[in-house]
Formats: C-alpha cells, sequence, structure tokens
C-alpha cells in the first residue's frame, strides 16, 4: 500500500508566500483506462456545473489571478485557454488519469499536476528556486528556472516548475498505479479551491479507477 508522502515548505517559501497554500492528494491502487463506463455521463454533469454563469464567472476570475502571477515571471498560464476550450467544446479526452487532473482543474479554476508516484525519490519539498536550475521537463525539454520561481522538488531535484511545467520522470503511464495529484495556490487563492479540485480527483479516480483515496491534504 503506498504511504501518504512527507511533504514540507521550505523557509524560503514561507518567508516569501507564509499564507499561500498547496494540495496533494494521493490515490492507490489505480487503473489507468481511457475511457471507463460511466464516465462519460460523470464529465458531462461536472461540465453543466461549471459552466452555470456566477460559477463560471468565480472559475474565470480565479483563473485571472493565475494568468498575472505567470506574467509576472515572464510566463503564459496555460488555464485561459484550457477553460476556453473546456468552455467551448468539453472535457478533453485523453485517459482517466489526464481527464481527472483538466476536471479538476477546470471545475475550481485552479492549476493542478497529476503523477506517478511511485516515480518520486523520497521527501518532497515546496521551495523557491535559484537562477538557472535545471529540470527535464515533459518531452525532455530542459526547463531552466528564473530566480525565486516556485518549484516542486523530490530528494533528487526539482520535479515541476510552477510556471513551466512537470518533469519528465513523474508523469503518468499505462501502467501507473498510484497517482499523486498536486495543485498550488498563488496570492489571493484560498486554499478551499484546492480542496474542491483535490477532492474532484480523487473521487474521480476511486469511483473510475478503481483506486484507494489515501488522503487529500491542504497545507
Amino acid at each position: 500500500m503506498a504511504q501518504f508522502p512527507v511533504f514540507s515548505k521550505s523557509a524560503k517559501y514561507q518567508s516569501r508566500y507564509p499564507e499561500v497554500a498547496f494540495g496533494l492528494t494521493l490515490i492507490s491502487g489505480c487503473q489507468n483506462p481511457p475511457n471507463p463506463p460511466g464516465f462519460d455521463q460523470y464529465k458531462r454533469k461536472l461540465l453543466r456545473k461549471m459552466r452555470r454563469r456566477e460559477t463560471l464567472a468565480q472559475i474565470t476570475d480565479r483563473i485571472g489571478i493565475y494568468k498575472r502571477f505567470f506574467e509576472s515571471f515572464g510566463f503564459e498560464c496555460p488555464l485561459p485557454k484550457h477553460l476556453k476550450r473546456t468552455v467551448n467544446s468539453g472535457f478533453p479526452r485523453y485517459n482517466l488519469m489526464v481527464d481527472t487532473h483538466f476536471m479538476a482543474e477546470m471545475c475550481a479554476g485552479i492549476l493542478v499536476a497529476v503523477t506517478d508516484f511511485d516515480c518520486f525519490d523520497g521527501k518532497l519539498t515546496l521551495d523557491l528556486a535559484d537562477e538557472g536550475e535545471i529540470c527535464v521537463g515533459m518531452g525532455n525539454r530542459d526547463l531552466k528556472t528564473v530566480a525565486g520561481e516556485i518549484v516542486f522538488r523530490d530528494e533528487k531535484g526539482i520535479v515541476c516548475v510552477l510556471c513551466q511545467g512537470a518533469d519528465e520522470k513523474t508523469r503518468v503511464k499505462d501502467d501507473t498505479r498510484n497517482v499523486l495529484f498536486y495543485a498550488y495556490a498563488v496570492p489571493e487563492i484560498e486554499g478551499k479551491h484546492l480542496q474542491d479540485g483535490l477532492t474532484i480527483a480523487a473521487e474521480t479516480m476511486a469511483e473510475f479507477g478503481g483506486g484507494k483515496i489515501e488522503g487529500v491534504e491542504v497545507f
């Protein structure tokens, strides 16, 4: 059985962002089918909820906050394009884990990553980067940090740069069985929205992937 990860925030992070939350949920023993029975109907139900005028306005406002934060470091935030595509065309279809990540993001208006928990090395830390640190991102692209960027580390190195993306090492695969979703807040984003998004992720994986929720925690 997978054990919930040991997580901490570095002193640098806490000094710069003392009130900014971070969340994790681990679901163990999952399958990752492309489109399990009943999943399309479930997605449509969540889509109808997020498209309600008041809900969509709140989601749009939160995504605007992320957009401005990314721009302050010189990067484009992916969330506005994801939102436009979702409102116009619905949730994408890749596989259960990736689709669940998009649903958690869009329904809560937050930034979520989906990863293979078994590919992390040791304890996990939310930290601020030094100038010029290197992370091997998805597709084996080198991600080079800007000083002060928010980064997520395991004991061997950076596994995600908030404004640039997650690494190749921890990406989910067809044979991923223990899946870790994590969610970043930025200033002005309340931790309750991370809780909402990660709960959607956890419950979806338990229902359609047959997994066991090992915990949903917001720090």
